[in-house]
């Protein structure tokens, strides 16, 4: 029997994708309202689609032509008669058009006034807007005059170092650190591409940079009957390119008095354009306590479960009671905190390749679980992550009594969590959990680029290796035991003499050094075998043995890892391995070179990911030397510079500026310099 909306239930359409449409779902339909959800073609068969209760296609997988497309969604809403619609973050959730056409449409759309939405989305009216309130902003320029040298010489005036940004937009895009007067005129023109890309507007602003500072921002709730209360801060100081990576509430170093004069400035900046619904104004706050506007978000925030585990408040549940009408049920005084809330963000990207952006199967997932533990997902098993949309896979939180506590379950919730097929940043996040920065709350915006070291999570050490060759044996074994039965003879590994080493052959991928790993593995009786690496000896032991997950004691060490073999069942081609720490892969015997395309080194030019080309810098007949630019490329909100890999000239230019391109395509060719002609 087909499911059918109720009579007088009311209904709400999630006019965005992934995790946050399946986390606006889960409240919504604990509200009893009525769930719509919209997908692209890539989108199909995706989580957000199987949870709702009725669902509309809205275009072809480019966001352009699906998530950003207001007609497309404009007639999805009218389809389905949808009483709200929700924007989630990122898209249009921003978009003060967007915002319109929900109100042309008889439709409420669940967020602030049109009129808030454009002028807080213009960074440099809000902050006239914000200085006109008293509340304290960062010196800067925000003129009109856009030119090169107006801009150039106001920066020198601010004083470097100064920070370039993107006057219609946030989360990192269009942002630029300049810190030497000759890198302007190249940051600028990099800057208002992204900006252009991103918002469809380049227009700029300059800012006197303030090093070393945290990253805090003031959630606040304000209904239409005008009553604004702040929920407390976040820190978000742990960033990565403007990107957040970690967030927690409270802030490590906040103090009451402070908490209050930064709540009070947020309300405020609230009070300022009429809000409505639920928002986040964002600070940096200096190692003196002097904190400064950055700018308001009239949106959830990805980073809201923080807020909502150490406040007790569903944030989305509170929009939408906001939206419907009704006035807040808790007043200032009502608002406490309770415990210490940590979120880290699960990306598909590889550490080991400057983050680059990773798309493909997810072939298994498990996700954590345990006391205070939460994890806001999309993903499916098995499942897809497309080149079109931003690669963050989950956000994976931890509340507990005390920061220290929340941070240790995190760190073993990560440990926990199992995802083989595309390469994550996993690693990356324990490593930064665990730093002695984080573990003592001195983390600033700089810490990631600077100071922090991450470990080497692509490299597997011998013991790995073991582990690695053990499950290939006993699979191997299995498929024996298997072929026994129909053809004699086909058990290996044993004689009736002693028993015979197997010799294996393993291949890290595809980050690792490229090397075949030889190995040998000797039975010597029930679960105990004897694994030889090169030099070295490891006596094994088989604990546990499952379709997925297998224990070992290696010498005195025990070792446990979840795994997936890809390929015949019998006689697999790869394995993931998914330790505590790392996720390894392998392939298995006679290797081939696997992994993400890249640059040659032979003048081939190849695309490290799907994308969008958005710049060329080079045409067939240029010279270049070996690290200049060629183009850019724009993956999943990234920009990302593609580079000559040795001097020469260009033959060959297959790219085309707006066009996409596949992995491994061939971008540019470049005839190698000879000594004759260096």
């Amino acid at each position: 029997m087909t499911q059918s909306r109720r009579p007088h239930q009311k209904s709400v359409l999630i006019a965005n994708r992934g995790e946050i449409a399946c986390r606006i779902i889960d409240s919504a339909r604990g509200m009893g309202l009525w769930t719509i959800a919209v997908y692209s073609d890539a989108d199909a068969q995706s989580r957000h689609v199987r949870l709702a209760d009725e669902v509309y296609p809205i275009g072809p997988a480019p966001s352009p032509q699906s998530y950003l497309n207001i007609d497309a969604l404009s007639a999805a809403i009218s389809r389905s008669g949808a009483d709200f619609v929700h924007p989630g973050y990122g898209f249009l959730s921003e978009n003060a058009a967007f915002a319109r056409a929900c109100e042309t449409l008889g439709t409420q759309f669940v967020g602030p006034p049109v009129e808030a939405i454009a002028t807080m989305a213009d960074k440099a009216q809000a902050k006239t807007r914000m200085e006109e309130m008293g509340v304290p902003c960062i010196p800067g320029y925000r003129g009109a005059d856009q030119s090169n040298e107006t801009l150039i010489r106001e920066a020198k005036a601010i004083g470097l170092p100064v920070m370039i940004k993107a006057a219609a937009g946030g989360g990192g895009r269009g942002m630029r650190l300049v810190t030497a007067p000759s890198d302007l005129a190249d940051a600028l023109a990099a800057a208002r591409l992204e900006a252009q890309n991103a918002f469809g507007n380049d227009h700029l602003l300059l800012e006197k940079a303030v090093i070393d500072a945290r990253h805090v921002e003031i959630q606040i709730l304000a209904d239409c009957h005008g009553t604004v209360l702040h929920l407390g801060e976040r820190d978000c100081s742990a960033q990565r390119r403007h990107q957040k990576v970690v967030e927690e509430a409270p802030c490590p170093v906040m103090t009451p008095t402070l908490r209050a004069a930064m709540g009070a400035a947020a309300v405020k900046a609230a009070q300022a354009v009429a809000y409505v619904g639920a928002g986040t104004v964002e600070f940096l706050l200096d190692s003196a306590g002097n904190f400064y506007f950055l700018e308001m978000n009239t949106r959830l925030q990805v980073e809201h479960p923080v807020t909502e585990l150490v406040t007790g408040l569903d944030l989305v549940a509170e929009q939408i009671r906001i939206a419907q009408g009704h006035a807040l049920t808790r007043t200032q005084e009502d608002i406490a905190l309770r415990g210490h809330a940590i979120e880290v963000r699960l990306y598909a990207e590889d550490p080991s390749q400057d983050f680059l952006p990773q798309s493909g199967g997810i072939l298994d997932w498990h996700a954590p679980s345990g006391d205070g533990v939460r994890v806001d997902h999309a993903i499916t098993s098995p499942g897809t992550v497309t080149p079109y949309y931003d690669p963050m896979l989950a956000k994976i939180i931890a509340h507990g009594p005390t920061r220290e506590e929340a941070r240790q379950r995190l760190s073993r919730a990560l440990e926990e969590t199992v995802l083989h097929g595309v390469i994550t940043n996993r690693s990356y996040l324990l490593d930064v959990l665990d730093s002695d920065v984080f573990a003592k709350g001195a983390v600033t915006t700089t810490f990631l680029e600077t100071t922090f070291v991450p470990g080497d999570g692509a490299k597997p050490e011998p013991a790995e290796i073991a582990l690695a060759a053990m499950l290939v044996y006993l699979q191997r074994q299995a498929g024996a035991m298997a072929r026994a039965r129909t053809v004699p003879g086909a058990l290996s590994g044993w004689s009736n003499t002693a028993p015979l080493p197997t010799p294996l052959k393993l291949r890290p991928t595809p980050s690792g050094d490229g090397d075949d790993r030889a190995v040998e593995i000797t039975p010597l009786g029930r679960d105990l075998y004897q694994v030889a690496i090169a030099d070295t000896v490891l006596p094994t032991e088989v604990i546990q043995y499952t379709h997925d997950r297998v224990t070992l004691r290696l010498c005195e060490n025990r070792l446990t890892a979840h795994y997936h073999f890809t390929g015949d069942a019998l006689e697999p081609s790869a394995l993931s391995l998914a330790l505590p720490r790392k996720t390894l892969t392998f392939d298995i015997g006679q290797a081939t070179q696997t992994g993400v395309a890249k640059d040659a080194g032979d003048g081939q030019i190849l695309a490290p990911m799907h994308g969008q080309m958005t710049a060329l810098s080079i045409a067939p007949g240029d010279s270049v030397t070996e690290g200049q630019s060629l183009g850019t490329l724009e993956a999943m909100k990234m920009q990302h510079t593609l580079t000559a890999d040795c001097a020469g000239t260009i033959s060959e230019v297959n790219a085309i500026v707006g066009a996409q391109v596949s992995l491994g395509d061939i971008l540019f060719v470049i005839d190698p310099a000879t000594d004759d002609t260096l």
